[in-house]
């Protein structure tokens, strides 16, 4: 006979694996569905970090889900032993115009909230932040919660930890259909026809095509990961550097300290371009080599605010930002089948 789950969650990657653990947590029926492997290196959710703030410049409406986040990583590290292996509180390191739309945005969302900012004038800012500097007309902030996340092992926790409360999961599945049918829903994928009550949809770049019927479409943009070698001991986590967001006018940038041992990429730092990007076409085929106008970007970025950091390149990967029209996430039921 055919098993029918509670719930089917499409994609298993950095949303789709915590839905699929909560879901479970809760003592629903779950199947995880993923088109590659465990954590892979082929969607949004790969390449060692990724950052966490609770100080949301973007809008302060996401500061209560964020301070729920923080809640949730911090239980999820107690139940499964990785205490302080997965969310690491390094403070995060933000410079930008005092008209721009990073700082304006960072003090609201403190305001709103109370949040702790600390601002960091001129004088203290190169004997604080050893390695950086503070470009002329800019000013600096300080969040001591901000942090980053080791990306591929939280997806790696959650699906353990999803699977120790009786979730299946299923890898190298590409979803060909799914339907509305007797009030629940028919999956297909290339191998196999899974039937639910339930279908959350967390696919990330491959979102339009599982959402197009209802006229939601997303743009998705290719974005470059770089590791570039620091001199021993510059920029290190073990001397707290911190994670930093640089706000320019040619973009924004962003970035890790050194992991030194956590690292594949030993006495480098990884730095990336939060503005800009390519638009790709089909996300299951995209050019991943390095785009020789972006890395000059980076590279000028490096010489005016990290001069320390060399321009030997240990490593370069590339990963797509999934973007709704607004900017902003959507976290809905489905228009038409409820």
């Amino acid at each position: 006979m055919l098993k029918r789950y509670d719930a089917i969650v499409l994609g298993v990657g950095g949303v789709g694996s915590a839905a699929l653990y909560h879901l479970a947590d809760r003592g629903m029926r779950t199947l995880g569905i993923e088109q590659f492997g465990i954590a892979h290196d082929r969607g949004s959710s790969h390449g060692e970090t990724r950052a966490i703030r609770k100080a949301y410049f973007e809008h302060p409406d996401y500061v209560p889900l964020i301070e729920r986040a923080y809640k949730n990583w911090f239980d999820l590290e107690e139940q499964s032993g990785e205490c302080g292996s997965l969310l690491v509180q390094q403070g995060i390191l933000e410079v930008g115009p005092v008209d721009g739309i990073l700082i304006p945005g960072l003090r609201d969302a403190c305001k709103k909230h109370g949040l702790t900012l600390e601002d960091v004038d001129g004088q203290e800012f190169e004997g604080r932040f050893p390695g950086f500097r503070l470009p002329a007309g800019n000013v600096a902030v300080y969040e001591p919660d901000g942090g980053f996340l080791h990306v591929e092992r939280c997806i790696k926790t959650y699906i353990a930890q999803a699977k120790s409360l009786g979730a299946d999961l299923v890898f190298d599945q590409p979803v060909l259909q799914w339907k509305a049918i007797g009030g629940g829903i028919e999956l297909k994928t290339s191998q196999a026809t899974y039937y639910a009550d339930r279908l959350v949809i967390t696919a990330g770049a491959w979102a339009s095509q599982m959402l197009g019927q209802c006229g939601i479409h997303f743009k998705v943009l290719r974005k470059h990961l770089h590791w570039y070698q620091v001199p021993k001991d510059n920029y290190a986590i073990s001397s707290g550097s911190p994670v930093f967001f640089y706000e320019r006018p040619e973009g924004c940038y962003y970035g890790f300290p050194c992991l030194e041992s956590d690292s594949r990429y030993s006495n480098s730092i990884k730095i990336a371009e939060h503005s800009g990007g390519e638009i790709i076409l089909d996300p299951n085929h995209h050019d991943s080599q390095r785009d020789p106008a972006e890395v000059n970007r980076v590279e000028r970025f490096l010489s005016d605010c990290m001069p320390a950091v060399t321009r030997n390149s240990l490593g370069h990967a590339t990963c797509m930002y999934t973007m709704s029209t607004d900017e902003h996430f959507i976290i809905d039921q489905h228009p038409e089948f409820e």
